[in-house]
C-alpha cells in the first residue's frame, strides 16, 4: 500500500554539506513510503526513487531530440499507471508505485538549464537519497536510441546535468539513464540539432527504445544495478550489430 507519512521537520538527508536544501517550498515534509506484510506480520519499508526527466516545456519543444528525457517519463507514467497531475518544486509530478516501490516520477519546468531548481527541493522533501535519483537524458556520444543505465557518472558537458549536480551539492553518485540521440551531421550547429525533431527512422529506434526503457526503469528501481541490467547494458551497445 502507498501512503505518505509526516516526518521531522529537521532534513534527515545529508549530502555532504547540504544543509536541507535550504528550506522546503510546502509547510509539511512528507516521506512517500511502501509497506508489504511478511508472513511474520512485520511490514517492510522500501525507499522511495525520484525519477526525473530532463527537457524543455512547452509544445515547441515536443518531440525534439532534447526532450527524450520527457518522452521515457511519460512512457513509464502511462505503463505504471502514475498520473503526472501535480505542481511542485517547478516540476509535473506523479507519486506512484513500481511493485511496492514507492516512486515520484518529475518533469521539471523551468527549462533544462535550471533542472535542478526541481531536482534538489524534490529530493529532499521525498527524502530520497542519492542512490535512488534517476536522472534521465539525451546522449549525443550514443548513437541514436541506444540506451545505457551508469549508478554514477559526470555531466558530459549536458546543461541539464550540470544544474542537477549543481544542487545536490556537486555530487555526482546518483544514477543516469541515458538516451543515445548521436551527434550532428556535419557542421551543423549542436543547438540546433538538439532542437531538432526526429527524422522517420530515428523516431522508429527511439520509440522501440523508450519501450525498452520501462522495462529497465522498472528493473533497477526494483532489483538495482545487477546483473541484469549489465546484460542491459551490453544488449544495448550492439543492437544494430548484424552478426
Amino acid at each position: 500500500m502507498l501512503h505518505a507519512v509526516s516526518a521531522p521537520k529537521s532534513c534527515s538527508i545529508s549530502y555532504s554539506r547540504i544543509p536541507c536544501y535550504q528550506r522546503p517550498l510546502a509547510p509539511a515534509r512528507f516521506r512517500v513510503s511502501a509497506s508489504l506484510p511478511e508472513p511474520n506480520g512485520v511490514k517492510v519499508e522500501y525507499t522511495p526513487w525520484l525519477i526525473v526527466g530532463l527537457g524543455n516545456p512547452g509544445n515547441k519543444y515536443h518531440g525534439t531530440r532534447h526532450n527524450v528525457g520527457f518522452e521515457m517519463i511519460d512512457r513509464v507514467s502511462q505503463e505504471e499507471g502514475i498520473l503526472l497531475n501535480t505542481i511542485q518544486s517547478k516540476a509535473l509530478i506523479g507519486i506512484g508505485s513500481i511493485g511496492e516501490v514507492p516512486v515520484v516520477l518529475a518533469k521539471p519546468q523551468a527549462y533544462m538549464n535550471f533542472s535542478g531548481e526541481s531536482v534538489g527541493p524534490l529530493a529532499a522533501y521525498y527524502q530520497v537519497p542519492l542512490r535512488h535519483i534517476l536522472l534521465v537524458y539525451d546522449e549525443m556520444s550514443l548513437p541514436n536510441g541506444i540506451l545505457r543505465l551508469q549508478p554514477k557518472g559526470g555531466h558530459g558537458h549536458h546543461n541539464g546535468v550540470k544544474s542537477v549536480m549543481e544542487h545536490l551539492d556537486g555530487r555526482r553518485e546518483f544514477p543516469r539513464f541515458c538516451i543515445g540521440i548521436g551527434n550532428p551531421p556535419g557542421t551543423m550547429d549542436m543547438k540546433a540539432y538538439l532542437l531538432q525533431k526526429f527524422s522517420d527512422t530515428e523516431r522508429k529506434q527511439v520509440d522501440a527504445a523508450l519501450d525498452q526503457g520501462v522495462g529497465a526503469v522498472r528493473t533497477v528501481v526494483l532489483e538495482g544495478f545487477g546483473s541484469r541490467i549489465s546484460r542491459f547494458n551490453i544488449g544495448q551497445k550492439y543492437k544494430y550489430h548484424k552478426v
